[in-house]
């Protein structure tokens, strides 16, 4: 980790130190997450457990795919099934994941990579580890995040992003001492390729042993930072953060991570996840697949799914 990295981050456009002193957000609760498995019996951690709703808002899940070493054979992934109402976002950081939808969008997304799904009315996807990783083995890690779509949007037409690794916005720190990458939304006056149909920003940073990252971040938008490897401290109040946690931060105008001046052998940096976004603010009513508003649009969901409204596998699929 991490896939896509610079020999000389130097070279790189750095986020500008602001003029005066900006409001430095606050952390208001770390979290741990618990540890599960997905699909076919993948490993993961499950980021927001523990999160109220309206503090990860537009976010509604995040899983942390691994990190895991696979041996020869080991490798799973999930069987065709629904999404109605959100987005899902899948992040590969090392390792490689299949896709396929029932919309004709899908390929392999790996080292970096990133494939943005809108499930909005209805779609069937599955998503596997390629053959080839399936036989020899190997490592996998990633993040899978679920984008809540407002009520007016949750029914536009299925959608398929596919990000590749040299897409990303890649910025540094004002000392040089983190690489930025921006996936999605705005990090000053550097966006990311992500195209959003709710306002948000998605950002993988990776910070050197002792260095300090300034993110200025819009005010409007919530603070999430999850920590993907390593350790360190977070907010002007140096709260402790290592891997597995989530800090959830208050108001302000800008976030503040320290890394640890000495980090795991394993994971010679701090590996951060930013997320942010501009709260919806409306009822949530989410159950496995389907992110809906209400109760009634949940059933209408299974009963649509059922009845093979949201789409059909294709005739020549993966996984079968």
């Amino acid at each position: 980790m991490p896939a896509v990295t610079v020999a000389d981050r130097l070279s790189l456009p750095r986020l500008a130190s602001s003029d005066g002193a900006p409001a430095i957000r606050p952390v208001r609760q770390v979290t741990t997450a618990p540890a599960g498995f997905e699909g076919e019996g993948f490993p993961v951690r499950r980021a927001f457990a523990g999160v109220d709703l309206a503090d990860l808002d537009p976010f509604v899940h995040m899983d942390q795919m691994g990190e895991v070493d696979y041996g020869p054979g080991e490798p799973k992934g999930t069987p065709w099934h629904p999404h109605r109402g959100f987005e899902t976002v899948t992040y590969m950081i090392d390792g490689a994941m299949q896709h396929q939808d029932s919309i004709g969008g899908g390929g392999l997304i790996s080292n970096g990579g990133t494939q943005w799904m809108t499930a909005g009315s209805g779609i069937l996807h599955i998503e596997r580890p390629p053959e080839s990783l399936i036989t020899s083995g190997g490592l996998f890690h990633g993040i899978q995040l679920w984008v809540n779509l407002p009520a007016a949007e949750k029914w536009v037409p299925p959608r398929y992003q596919d990000i590749e690794p040299e897409s990303a916005a890649l910025l540094t720190s004002a000392d040089g001492g983190a690489l930025v990458r921006v996936i999605a939304g705005e990090v000053g006056a550097h966006r990311g390729p992500g195209s959003t149909h709710t306002p948000m920003s998605m950002v993988h940073a990776s910070v050197s042993p002792g260095a300090q990252l300034v993110v200025p971040w819009p005010r409007p938008f919530n603070a999430l930072v999850y920590v993907l490897a390593g350790s360190g401290r977070a907010g002007e109040e140096g709260r402790p953060i290592r891997v597995g946690q989530l800090a959830v931060h208050g108001p302000g105008d800008a976030i503040v991570i320290r890394a640890d001046d000495a980090q795991d052998s394993r994971a010679p940096e701090l590996e951060l996840l930013v997320l942010g976004g501009a709260p919806i603010g409306e009822p949530v009513a989410a159950y496995g697949p389907f992110v809906m508003n209400t109760q009634a649009e949940l059933q209408e969901a299974f009963t649509d799914y059922q009845a093979g409204k949201l789409g059909t596998i294709p005739a020549q699929h993966i996984g079968h």
